[in-house]
């Protein structure tokens, strides 16, 4: 089994790189960009997550096996939150709290 070294440099950039997206999720989060906000924060938290999973983790210089486990691992959680959210979208439920008084009462007839 050959054992690939990587230089301590490439540890250096990465986590410099997480540190700048860290860095620059903090500062998007305090920029108001209507819906966007979830969406741009989950594509910075994808990219870290990535170069977690590549340099941190050694799946770049894995075998085809293991490359293939992590995208089955990730197409599966996607299928997960696909199913999970097509449920939560397929439910008509009234979002409108009832009112919090008490029904009048009937007036007594004597």
């Amino acid at each position: 089994m050959t054992v690939h070294v990587v230089p301590v440099w490439v540890y250096v950039a990465v986590f410099l790189a997480l540190m700048v997206l860290t860095g620059l999720t903090t500062g998007v989060a305090f920029i108001n960009l209507g819906l966007l906000n979830t969406v741009v924060a989950l594509a910075i938290a994808g990219v870290k997550m990535l170069l977690v999973v590549l340099f941190f983790m050694h799946v770049w210089h894995s075998s085809s096996l293991t490359k293939l486990v992590i995208v089955a691992g990730f197409f599966w959680l996607a299928l997960l939150i696909g199913l999970t959210l097509a449920d939560e979208q397929s439910r008509h439920w009234d979002q409108t709290p009832a009112s919090w008084q008490a029904p009048a009462a009937a007036p007594s007839s004597r």
